[in-house]
């Protein structure tokens, strides 16, 4: 794996996206997959090469941290040197956060680990590139992924599959009227911002999170709306 941040991990070239199918052998692991996502130089990286190492990561620092804001601890894990702009990995961040900070508050950080391997689990089979080509985004559907972990809420459950579908339907809505194209960042921030507001109306569990921030990440994203995103003010780097 390169260090390149956005576009081809291996060479940083534009990836090219195809309304079809077609088989391709993965550069890192030699696995063929169907995919319809390809660098502009042929290569192709499967899911689960591309997220491998941030999963790792994402489930260490989460058992570990005592933090109560989800979108601190989205933006740590994101600085870290396995998270790329775009990919997803985003997929299992977002569950893994909310699951992180609302154990934490509610000081029942022992349930942590049985509910970050569960939405690992889960997050697993959201596959890159979901957004354009399923109509929902992964981000969304990693709120969806993160009540249904907190209410043990199974396809035979009531109440809680109902608020399971909820939360994915309110992300999903927050993420679809910021407009496109996709930004993995972006689409996490407005996941998270909406799910606390949710856990908080639903739950009664209020977390501390910061709403009012600058996205670091603009500069490496190539399709930044830049002044059209909410979060975006310039290039600086810190949170407000």
């Amino acid at each position: 794996m390169t260090d390149e941040k956005t576009g081809c991990l291996i060479c940083g070239g534009e990836l090219v996206y195809s309304d079809t199918e077609k088989e391709m052998e993965c550069s890192f692991c030699g696995k063929k997959f169907r995919t319809n996502v390809a660098c502009e130089n042929g290569h192709f990286i499967c899911d689960e090469c591309h997220g491998r190492e941030a999963e790792a990561m994402i489930t260490a620092f989460c058992l570990n941290t005592d933090l109560k804001d989800p979108i601190k601890i989205a933006i740590t894990l994101m600085r870290h040197p396995s998270m790329h702009m775009h990919g997803p990995e985003h997929h299992y961040l977002v569950p893994a956060v909310l699951i992180t900070a609302y154990y934490n508050e509610i000081n029942e950080q022992e349930k942590k680990e049985k509910a970050l391997k569960k939405a690992l689990s889960r997050s697993e089979h959201i596959k890159g590139g979901f957004c354009g080509t399923h109509g929902t985004c992964g981000a969304a559907i990693g709120t969806g992924i993160f009540i249904s972990v907190i209410t043990g809420s199974t396809p035979l459950s009531g109440e809680s599959w109902s608020l399971s579908n909820r939360m994915t339907a309110t992300a999903l809505m927050a993420i679809a009227n910021a407009g496109g194209p996709r930004c993995c960042k972006r689409d996490t921030y407005l996941a998270i911002i909406g799910a606390v507001k949710f856990l908080e109306e639903n739950f009664k569990v209020a977390l501390p999170v910061t709403e009012e921030f600058c996205c670091e990440f603009s500069g490496l994203n190539r399709e930044c709306r830049k002044k059209e995103c909410p979060f975006w003010c310039g290039q600086s780097d810190n949170l407000k």
